[in-house]
């Protein structure tokens, strides 16, 4: 009779959750590649651990392993995201987690990449490495929402933030919305905006509050700073769509570092300095066609795009079936009936409603943030319906 598996649950889920948490430390900087996080355990003990801070550096299992050295030897890997198998701007991980004589890798979740997608994980059993998971499959998951969608369907994660009144308003009628929310509200809209690639905004919003959407928090500044990484935070590509062109060209979207571009019906290349995309959608009365400008994101590799628009252009995302999740910001105040609404939805009959899953609500300073998944929604991945993978039992190695 063979001998039970000696199971040590608690720990892999503490190796995994350490790896998860190095993994953040990437969160506003690999793109277009996945944040990743990679921990190595001999003998009961932490030897190395590392994560991926940007595309062309080294990986997080190529980071461990070169902290770890002759310590690799024997050893176990935690790693979020199944070892890549292939040649691209960096060797494949999951022949050097081989070289290095690792014996056993855990991994958080499988790769999406149809590059990827299960060889990395064969070519380590193939060289009599033990693999096992997934293990907080959940968590991984949730790591890379943008990197997973983009994989599986050539899209990016659209997110859409929305500040709001307790009683569902997003302005005055006169359209003045500064400020909704308070200070502790708009330093958690920095870091979506940190963590997103393109940030979309319509010409309504830029008349009435000229923005300049950027990532300027201190507090991200120095977050990627400590990484040893430039101490400005990528900026993500700013889009306006404006199918007329009305932005004025000294609005200050225009005057910011890295690009803004305009997503437009004109047929020009450029406005104020900015290059114009022409996407017109014939059958939308020669408005801007916004499923096309989805798709040349996701062409560009941009793993996640924050929406930060009025309510017209909200609900035209909406309506077309382009967001994937929504996050609210609701403070605790009153703006009467006369306010702006929070989308514009023509919807006329109860059986028209759009059905949002509640993700989470939680407290931002005096204000509520309130995350939500539409159920209309094609996304790769059900949210609330992948169960927290119980850590794999392995045999006393």
């Amino acid at each position: 009779m063979s001998a039970a598996p000696n199971c040590h649950a608690h720990l892999d889920a503490e190796y995994m959750t350490r790896a998860l948490t190095l993994a953040e430390q990437g969160l506003y900087t690999t793109t277009p590649n996945p944040r990743v996080g990679c921990v190595l355990v001999k003998a009961g003990a932490v030897v190395a651990e590392g994560f991926h801070i940007r595309a062309g550096q080294g990986h997080a299992e190529i980071n461990a392993l070169a902290a770890a050295g002759a310590q690799a030897h024997g050893s176990s890997a935690y790693v979020t995201l199944e070892p890549c198998n292939h040649q691209g701007r960096t060797g494949p991980c999951s022949q050097a987690l081989i070289d290095a004589g690792v014996v056993e890798v855990v991994y958080g979740m499988q790769d999406p990449n149809p590059q990827v997608a299960g060889q990395g994980l064969q070519r380590l059993r193939d060289a009599g490495i033990h693999v096992r998971g997934p293990v907080l499959e959940s968590q991984a998951l949730a790591l890379n929402p943008g990197f997973i969608k983009r994989m599986l369907t050539g899209l990016p994660y659209v997110r859409c933030k929305l500040a709001m009144s307790l009683d569902g308003r997003t302005a005055m009628a006169s359209g003045e919305s500064q400020w909704i929310t308070g200070s502790a509200a708009r330093e958690d809209v920095q870091k979506l905006r940190a963590r997103s690639c393109s940030i979309i905004t319509g010409s309504g919003t830029v008349v009435a509050d000229n923005p300049a959407l950027t990532v300027r928090s201190p507090n991200i500044v120095h977050a990627v700073s400590q990484l040893g990484a430039d101490s400005h935070p990528r900026q993500p590509l700013r889009i306006v769509v404006d199918s007329t062109l009305r932005t004025p060209l000294n609005a200050k979207i225009l005057q910011q570092p890295n690009n803004t571009v305009f997503a437009s019906t004109q047929n020009t290349s450029a406005h104020g300095g900015a290059a114009v995309w022409s996407l017109v959608n014939s059958t939308k009365n020669q408005h801007v066609d916004l499923a096309a400008l989805i798709d040349q994101l996701g062409t560009r590799q941009h793993n996640e795009v924050l929406i930060e628009a009025g309510p017209t252009l909200a609900g035209a995302f909406m309506q077309a079936g382009l967001i994937d999740e929504v996050v609210i910001y609701m403070a605790s105040k009153l703006m009467g009936s006369a306010g702006k609404p929070l989308f514009e939805l023509p919807l006329s009959q109860m059986s028209q409603n759009i059905d949002l899953t509640l993700n989470s609500m939680t407290q931002v300073g005096n204000d509520w943030r309130i995350v939500a998944y539409p159920h209309n929604i094609a996304v790769p991945y059900a949210h609330n319906n992948i169960p927290t993978q119980e850590p794999v039992c392995s045999p006393e190695l």
